[in-house]
């Protein structure tokens, strides 16, 4: 079938929305919004109102208003997870660099001998040069002035123009259990539950990073739920819920905990849910969330 449908003008797309059923109380308001976000971006927020999703009709008193705060609330999420994620990345980088530097030397990641495979050791070498050679940073511009064998920095240097993503494959592939296994001490964690979860956030990063929607979605890149340890986390987890962003939230709550203890991020997630009214069902929370440990609110004096 042949796709022939016209495209519609903003004062077009309120029209089909008021056909729908929808409440717009202040035309002027939805125009603005309409004009400034795709009407195709918000369809996914409205799609819960939506009483029959064929006929695209939606329940009696659906709002426009409405549909905006959620599409408001997954937008300040999304900033929220990136505050989030940008704590853990830098913290996975400096751990990586440090027990890589102590055990195989500055070059640590110039050595094939630390890859499992390789074959892959040479990719991600080849991707973290590229990363490297990009780089614009003066201390990365002062080795290259200044040394010239290895002609590439130490690996304290190196990891600070690692990408999440480049972090990830070199963690996969990396052979020294012991190595692996301190790393994810630092966290309390087993190795293999790391590995999974670097992978996890460099995807809901990407996410992030494309401003895609987070609220009420089904993940593609799930991440392995701890099963022995450590004892305080794993029964903060939702495991049937294991496509929803909830599970991610305890993890990331997890990491700030053991990073920056006196971080306020649980706080601020928890009043953007009561702010914007949100059934944080739709996110995977159980109900019982908030008298679960890891959303226990203690006493924090400052914010790192």
């Amino acid at each position: 079938m042949r796709y022939e449908k016209p495209p519609k003008t903003f004062d077009e797309q309120i029209d089909l929305l008021q056909s729908r059923g929808m409440v717009i109380e202040d035309r002027k308001a939805a125009h603005h919004y309409l004009s400034h976000l795709n009407y195709y971006r918000l369809t996914a927020y409205w799609l819960p109102f939506e009483a029959d999703h064929d006929s695209h009709t939606f329940y009696p008193g659906t709002n426009f208003n409405a549909v905006l705060n959620l599409y408001v609330f997954d937008r300040e999420l999304r900033l929220l997870l990136l505050d989030a994620i940008e704590r853990v990345e830098v913290s996975l980088r400096t751990q990586w660099a440090y027990h890589l530097a102590h055990d195989y030397g500055a070059h640590a990641y110039l050595h094939s001998a630390i890859a499992s495979k390789p074959d892959w050791w040479q990719r991600n070498l080849d991707s973290l040069q590229g990363e490297i050679d990009r780089a614009d940073e003066e201390f990365i511009k002062h080795y290259k002035r200044t040394y010239t064998d290895p002609p590439s920095p130490p690996i304290w240097a190196v990891s600070e123009v690692m990408s999440l993503g480049v972090l990830s494959k070199w963690f996969t592939n990396l052979k020294p259990m012991h190595t692996r296994t301190a790393i994810a001490a630092v966290y309390q964690l087993d190795e293999r539950v790391l590995q999974a979860f670097i992978r996890h956030i460099t995807y809901i990063r990407n996410l992030c990073a494309h401003h895609s929607r987070l609220w009420n979605r089904r993940l593609t890149v799930t991440m392995q739920l701890p099963r022995t340890k450590p004892a305080d986390l794993i029964s903060n987890f939702n495991p049937s819920k294991d496509r929803m962003i909830y599970n991610t939230l305890v993890m990331l709550a997890w990491f700030l905990d053991c990073i920056s203890p006196d971080h306020h991020w649980k706080t601020r997630l928890q009043d953007l849910i009561q702010r914007h009214a949100i059934d944080p069902a739709l996110m995977g929370f159980p109900k019982d969330y908030k008298q679960r440990f890891i959303w226990q609110i203690v006493s924090q004096t400052g914010d790192a």
